[in-house]
């Protein structure tokens, strides 16, 4: 970044720009659009503009000495000087070449608009903020703006060498086409002479096939006449057939009207076997019902006394085990109060206490002993 300038190198910065404001107004006093069609308009031309140009260079080798003199990153304000100069050296070519023609007064007013607008920008944030902001975006967008135009020239040329190609194409394809339709042509007139040869070959086969259908027709008249004959004997001979089957049908029917009534008689005898067999059953089964109640009831009788003889099983259970477990006690104290008794007589013996006490020698040599048995 760009350090910020301040204190009279600021103003020296500022008038450097305001002077670069005034030069670019004076040009645009000097190169009005009114000048074409003057005689004395190319003098005046031509040497109010060497004497901006020179100007201009001046303003620009200034500015590049103030600039470079106050900001330590001299890269970037390097690039900015140069990009200034190229659009400047730009311009004095554009006036040199042809400066009376409307496109590049038109040109030169805009480019100088341009410039003029960028350094007020300039100079306003200078005096605001003291930097050059606005500049190095306003280079970074003609940058841009160039890279467009060039990429739309690119695109144009393309284009251009895309519209030849569909050209050549175009004639490759209507030479096609010409050959295409010439070869139709040519096919157009041997179908004309193919369908003359095919009239001629339709008329000979209508009157033949005319001739063939007026003896297919007297065929087919004596075939049908004799397939009628055979379809009237069939009729006949069906009609017999249609005769007979109404005599079979009516002894059929007159039969199975015997056996209607026989069976109508096998029925009614089977209806009432079948009323006496069903009443017959319900009394077994009512039977049966009484006969199961009766067994219920002996059932639970039995069930009643089952329980009553397990309550009392279980309960003579419960008294054997309640005395087992009262022998088993008994026993046990009995030979806790033992092994008691047991112990209680052995500690007098041993201490020589109750019944068991011995006399005062019995005592001493007892001490000698114990005595005698702690020195060994």
């Amino acid at each position: 970044m760009a350090a910020q300038p301040g204190g009279v190198e600021g103003l020296r910065v500022c008038t450097v720009l305001q002077d670069c404001l005034d030069q670019l107004a004076v040009l645009g006093h000097i190169m009005p659009v009114t000048y074409e069609g003057r005689p004395d308009a190319d003098m005046i031309v031509s040497a109010d503009v060497g004497q901006v140009l020179q100007e201009q260079q001046a303003v620009e080798m200034r500015f590049k000495e103030v600039m470079s003199s106050r900001w330590r990153d001299g890269a970037g304000l390097a690039q900015v000087t140069g990009e200034l100069q190229k659009s400047q050296l730009q311009l004095s070519q554009v006036l040199k070449n042809s400066p009376l023609t409307p496109e590049n007064l038109s040109k030169v007013q805009r480019d100088r608009q341009f410039a003029s607008q960028v350094i007020s920008e300039v100079l306003a944030e200078l005096q605001e903020a003291g930097t050059i902001q606005s500049l190095l975006l306003a280079v970074q967008a003609q940058k841009e703006r160039k890279a467009n135009l060039h990429d739309i020239i690119v695109r144009e040329e393309e284009g251009r060498h895309r519209v030849r190609a569909l050209q050549r194409q175009l004639v490759d394809i209507r030479q096609e086409k010409e050959l295409e339709l010439q070869r139709r042509e040519e096919m157009i007139a041997h179908l004309k002479d193919q369908l003359q040869e095919m009239k001629a070959k339709t008329g000979l086969e209508g009157k033949y096939v005319k001739n063939s259908a007026e003896l297919q027709l007297y065929q087919g008249n004596k075939i049908n006449t004799h397939s009628e004959n055979e379809l009237q004997a069939s009729i006949q001979h069906v009609q017999d057939k249609i005769d007979k089957e109404t005599r079979v049908h009516i002894e059929v029917e007159s039969f199975l009207k015997e056996n209607q009534n026989r069976l109508e008689e096998k029925l009614e005898m089977w209806m009432e076997r079948y009323e006496r067999d069903t009443e017959a059953k319900q009394q077994e089964l009512n039977l049966l019902k009484s006969t199961k109640a009766n067994n219920l009831t002996h059932l639970q009788e039995l069930a009643k006394k089952y329980r009553e003889c397990e309550q009392l099983v279980i309960e003579d259970r419960v008294e054997k085990e309640t005395a087992r477990r009262l022998r088993e006690q008994e026993a046990t104290e009995s030979s806790a109060a033992v092994k008691i008794q047991s112990w209680w007589r052995g500690t007098l013996v041993r201490r020589g206490l109750g019944p068991f006490k011995k006399g005062k020698k019995g005592k001493a040599k007892g001490k000698e002993k114990g005595k005698k048995k702690k020195k060994k």
